[in-house]
């Protein structure tokens, strides 16, 4: 599950971003795939990158059209099971790029990160938007291949998404940077 970049996973300073892991991501009634192992896993990353003094960025979507996601609501909360602790970063975004229109690219610089751990919802939106515009700022990149999720589609199933997620991202192509693909377990901040 590694791209070409494999030994360069430790090199520089490194960040966790938590992407879109919001209460209304998790309603009951229609959950995402391994919704309750994603969150155990985004929550070991958490205690990891906490534990090493890692910072910790929680990028929380803004819908302009989804109400449960909108500003104020209940859903729109980052879910409680990896809630921010008082000091990490909510970088607010209102696309599926979390560095379009927001600060977070100038946090990451002003903290001297240069590697991200990423993490979240929904795979083949804003996880896969957010690791690619990263890759082409000049970021490297580790997904937790288990630490993100979607659901299904009539057309192709949520475990199916994923793995293509994983795989594609492991090899996108650029010259300076990559993206390598882990599962929690091998992550170490």
């Amino acid at each position: 599950m590694s791209g070409s970049g494999a030994a360069k996973e430790a090199n520089g300073k490194m960040a966790l971003v938590v992407i879109d892991v919001q209460a209304s991501m998790f309603d009951p009634t229609m959950p995402p795939h391994e919704g309750e192992q994603v969150l155990a896993n985004v929550k070991t990353l958490l205690d990891g990158a906490r534990a090493t003094g890692t910072p910790v960025l929680f990028v929380r979507h803004d819908h302009a059209r989804y109400e449960p996601m909108m500003r104020g609501n209940p859903g729109w909360e980052i879910h409680p099971a990896v809630a921010p602790e008082p000091g990490e970063t909510i970088v607010d975004k209102r696309a599926c790029d979390a560095f379009y229109d927001t600060p977070l690219e100038q946090t990451l610089r002003d903290l001297g990160v240069q590697h991200l751990v990423v993490v979240g919802l929904q795979t083949e939106l804003c996880v896969d938007t957010g690791c690619r515009s990263a890759l082409h700022r000049d970021f490297d990149v580790t997904l937790a291949a288990d630490a993100h999720t979607t659901w299904s589609r009539d057309d192709i199933a949520a475990s199916q998404i994923i793995a293509h997620h994983n795989l594609t991202l492991a090899n996108v192509p650029h010259p300076t940077c990559d993206i390598v693909v882990r599962p929690t377990a091998e992550i170490r901040f």
